[in-house]
């Protein structure tokens, strides 16, 4: 879904971020991000990448709304996220992000069918369309024909596979994948790569979260995240959104 346009004014963003910092409690406190600002657009493909403790984690889940900055503001599709009820936050997760983790987070007693379908859980569509969406999104990363499957009869890519359709079932302004290779071995991973770069081609907003530097090179846009700040952009000046 895209953003309605008004007049003349161009649409509102996927993501922004503007001045963002978090600090966790402690003597001294601990800043994981420090004055984060980025703008990310519709339709495009970005690696955010870093070593391990650089703050990529932390940024995900703001990014995601899975937690709240200490100070500066998080946009979806132009809505300011700081401004937003628990209730409110859920429902624009539930509804505008897509999110693809490592570990996948396969129901193991449910087929792939209704893992998809979880996906809508929250949106109020009846159960019948539910599963007619999940197996639309099924078919759209190559696995139509194991709807029935449940995760334990599933590789590895298959299951990512899953919960990429999952992920793409309510039609979110943007996937934020986390480390979404981490798990699989080569062929499954290159695997991957391709689809989210099809995806992509289709005009999707793509965020993948990586500490492989192969695979954010591959990307259009990168951003390299170093002690809780943004050092580059390659697309821009760092920092700048």
């Amino acid at each position: 879904m895209r953003p309605p346009g008004g007049g003349s004014d161009p649409p509102a963003a996927a993501l922004e971020l503007h001045d963002v910092s978090k600090q966790y409690p402690g003597n001294p406190p601990v800043t994981a991000l420090a004055g984060m600002s980025v703008r990310i657009s519709h339709g495009e493909m970005v690696a955010v990448v870093g070593p391990s403790g650089s703050g990529k984690s932390t940024m995900l889940h703001i990014m995601g709304t899975l937690d709240a900055p200490t100070s500066g503001a998080v946009l979806i599709e132009g809505v300011d996220t700081s401004s937003l009820d628990d209730d409110a936050l859920a429902a624009i997760r539930g509804r505008r992000v897509g999110f693809v983790f490592q570990r996948f987070f396969l129901l193991p007693g449910t087929s792939a069918l209704d893992n998809v379908a979880n996906g809508l859980l929250y949106t109020g569509i009846p159960r019948p369309q539910r599963r007619e969406a999940a197996a639309a999104s099924l078919e759209r990363v190559g696995l139509g024909a194991r709807a029935q499957h449940r995760p334990s009869e599933l590789s590895g890519g298959e299951m990512q596979r899953v919960a990429l359709a999952r992920a793409l079932v309510h039609e979110p302004a943007f996937i934020l994948a986390d480390e979404p290779t981490g798990n699989l071995d080569s062929a499954a991973s290159k695997a991957i790569i391709d689809l989210l770069h099809s995806l992509h081609d289709e005009g999707r907003t793509i965020i993948v979260i990586t500490h492989n530097r192969e695979i954010a090179s591959a990307l259009p846009r990168e951003l390299t995240v170093l002690d809780g700040r943004l050092t580059a952009d390659t697309t821009g000046e760092a920092g700048t959104p």
